[in-house]
């Protein structure tokens, strides 16, 4: 089943693509939730029309979020977290806790864009990626250290 997806779905594709998914998934959940309609040939031509039309958008989106990213550059977060006495953690380290570090350094991003490359289970350094446009990626280095 080919549907246009109306919004950026995880782990499928971002708004305006065309993407084929098993007809249960777009029936029973794509379609009802309103991320997604049938890839019809009119459904096509109209995306195909906004998709034109807003192409200069685009643009300005894509160079802010580069912007965000170089602003970021290669600077090191550190995430204070309870921590025993062998290094692991008590509890989690969340992505909402990365968010507030990026805003304390004045960069806002929302915490559902960023994703976590290996769970944090110790104190030590991690890698996350924030996901700033579907061609703009960027991965942050942070250290969890102790309270």
């Amino acid at each position: 089943m080919e549907v246009i997806l109306k919004d950026d779905v995880k782990n499928l594709g971002y708004k305006n693509d065309i993407v084929t998914v098993k007809s249960g998934y777009g029936r029973n959940y794509l379609l009802p939730q309103g991320l997604a309609i049938l890839a019809d040939k009119t459904n096509k031509k109209i995306v195909a029309e906004n998709v034109r039309q807003a192409a200069h958008k685009a643009d300005k989106i894509k160079g802010d979020a580069q912007a965000i990213a170089d602003k970021i550059g290669e600077a090191a977060f550190e995430i204070k977290a309870k921590v025993g006495e062998t290094g692991k953690i008590f509890g989690r380290v969340t992505t909402l806790q990365l968010a507030e570090a990026l805003k304390a350094k004045g960069v806002d991003v929302d915490r559902k864009r960023i994703s976590f490359d290996q769970e944090p289970a110790s104190a030590g350094e991690y890698t996350a990626t924030i996901n700033l446009h579907k061609e703009v990626k960027h991965q942050v280095r942070f250290n969890v250290v102790a309270e």
